[in-house]
């Protein structure tokens, strides 16, 4: 790693004390090692030729497959929605930090919010069966001698929105997600792995929460 000029490092300070006040969850060494990564992952976006004023999906979704672990791509496209809160089409460094402070140490609150955010595929603040059924087909394996596997998906759309379409008309609200979640966990990744394992976590904070040697 390169020495850091004087400059950079009061740049970093400077960052860092900021996203102190607006991000929970991290501490300060934490808050600067996740500044460095993001750094690393802007330089290597610039030296392939597609520079940015933040990280370019397809640069995140690297990071959600080779850090994460995460495969499926109707939901890394939606995590990618989840951290770019203005809907820019970039991942600037405040969106960056505070998506991996849900990511890694969110609250059930906060993880509640984030797979909808998810889940919502058009961002109109509903989850709608079509959408469910898309991210399902997405998300189950299919086997060569099931004939229309469609129509099993299409019966677990049925059975979830009969258990979590808290008022009926045929939609889910955050609401209803909320509810269903609260009263039954497993519903906070019900149409699709949107946030990593906790052992996929636990790597990622050995290696990149490490303290330095001495």
């Amino acid at each position: 790693m390169m020495e850091m000029t004087a400059k950079s490092k009061k740049l970093l300070h400077a960052q860092v004390e900021a996203l102190l006040r607006k991000v929970e969850h991290f501490n300060k060494t934490e808050i600067e090692n996740l500044i460095l990564m993001f750094n690393t992952l802007m330089a290597e976006q610039v030296s392939r030729g597609r520079p940015a004023n933040g990280l370019k999906r397809g640069k995140f979704r690297g990071v959600l497959q080779g850090t994460f672990e995460m495969t499926n791509a109707v939901m890394m496209d939606g995590v990618f929605r989840s951290f770019d809160k203005d809907g820019d089409g970039v991942i600037i460094l405040e969106e960056w930090i505070r998506g991996l402070s849900v990511l890694l140490r969110g609250t059930l609150e906060e993880k509640i919010k984030h797979s909808f955010r998810v889940y919502d595929l058009n961002n109109d603040k509903y989850i709608s069966k079509d959408e469910i059924f898309h991210m399902l087909k997405h998300s189950f394996i299919k086997w060569p001698s099931e004939e229309d596997p469609d129509e099993g998906i299409k019966d677990v759309v049925e059975i979830t929105m009969k258990k979590m379409d808290l008022d009926h008309d045929g939609l889910l609200s955050y609401e209803d997600f909320e509810k269903s979640v609260l009263d039954e966990n497993l519903f906070l990744q019900a149409f699709g792995p949107c946030l990593p394992e906790d052992t996929t976590i636990e790597k990622f904070e050995e290696v990149v929460f490490k303290e330095p040697e001495q």
